[in-house]
């Protein structure tokens, strides 16, 4: 495949050498909003916020399927959904697209579910990134946050660094070159169950990224990870 990076960052360097490794041409490497991806057969989006929905909205014009990773800009997907099924383009968007997070995503769905009944334990959840990133928490704690509270009723939201009675607590970190780790802790006064996510390096995020671009190429429509990793 012919592949455009749209945002050549650190991310969009480690993609570009995994998409490399699998065969595969890039052909745009994308700054800023000055690019020409008239030759792509896909594109993958790891901008900024502020720059994301615009480039999402170039593919869907230019009929080139994009997949995007970029967090922070999510007021604007419902946006995004309509103009892919106006324009009949393919999208695939996540919030992490590293295939051993996607499993974590099911864990602590399963989890959330199983816990919901015992009114004990109180959970809580940890990010840890490096200092470069730019939003908190992070896209993948608020996945993390939304599937909790779809099977949990105690919370009815979530909130950064603070404390409310309805609302799931998330603390964020930022600590030198730590590519990401999340914590879910479910604490009562007799024990606690913790599960964690820990990347070692950007490669994971990178290979997901060029799969999921991969299985996107010649699709139509909105997609998942799930959909990727035939998770049900």
């Amino acid at each position: 495949m012919k592949i455009a990076l749209l945002g050549y960052g650190k991310m969009g360097k480690t993609i570009e050498q995994i998409a490399l490794q699998r065969g595969h041409t890039i052909v745009t490497k994308a700054m800023d909003d000055n690019y020409d991806i008239t030759d792509a057969d896909v594109a993958i989006d790891f901008s900024i916020p502020s720059a994301a929905f615009k480039n999402i909205s170039n593919c869907f014009n230019k009929n080139i399927p994009v997949i995007s990773g970029t967090t922070g800009w999510l007021e604007d997907y419902d946006k995004a959904v309509s103009l892919c099924e106006e324009k009949k383009g393919a999208f695939i968007y996540a919030s992490n697209f590293s295939l051993g997070v996607n499993i974590f995503f099911e864990l602590n769905s399963y989890l959330a579910k199983m816990m919901n009944t015992l009114k004990d334990y109180k959970v809580s959840m940890e990010e840890i990134h490096h200092t470069q990133k730019l939003d908190a928490p992070s896209g993948t704690a608020i996945t993390l946050a939304d599937a909790i509270i779809k099977e949990n009723t105690n919370y009815t939201s979530w909130s950064l660094d603070t404390e409310t009675e309805a609302a799931l607590p998330i603390t964020a970190k930022r600590i030198e070159d730590v590519p990401g780790t999340h914590t879910i802790s479910y604490k009562s006064d007799v024990d606690t169950i913790d599960i964690t996510h820990t990347a070692h390096n950007r490669q994971g995020f990178a290979l997901g990224a060029v799969v999921a671009a991969e299985w996107l190429y010649g699709k139509t429509g909105v997609f998942t990870m799930k959909d990727v990793l035939n998770i049900s």
